[in-house]
């Protein structure tokens, strides 16, 4: 059921990703980095040492909005980070994450308060 939610947080952040222009004259709505990539090997691998390294592109992508359209965090992004820190442990940041996303986001409201019930049990 885990992993069936995470993945379909990713694709809701994947839709989004086609909000980016391929533009070199205008700047990007979002930087997504090695979003994509990293998120990808992540769930094809399965593999717990996978996670640090789409742990730290997703803290990549929250730091590093300057210079884009919106200069905000992509949807979807924070919900991420912050299911994949609780699920690594780090519960009270996660915790934090998905708030910001709905913050952010008010339409995933739903999504998120799901996450965090799961979260909590």
């Amino acid at each position: 059921m885990k992993k069936i939610l995470y993945v379909g947080i990713v694709a809701l952040a994947l839709l989004f990703a086609s909000c980016a222009t391929t533009s070199t004259r205008q700047p990007s709505i979002y930087n997504w980095s090695s979003y994509t990539k990293d998120t990808y090997d992540y769930i094809k691998s399965g593999e717990e040492d996978s996670i640090e390294t789409v742990l730290k592109t997703y803290q990549w992508i929250i730091d590093n909005q300057t210079g884009t359209v919106r200069e905000t965090v992509p949807p979807g992004v924070c919900a991420d980070y912050g299911y994949l820190l609780a699920k690594s442990g780090r519960v009270q940041e996660g915790k934090k994450f998905l708030l910001k996303e709905k913050e952010l986001y008010p339409e995933s409201a739903p999504l998120v308060d799901s996450v965090i019930k799961m979260i909590e049990r």
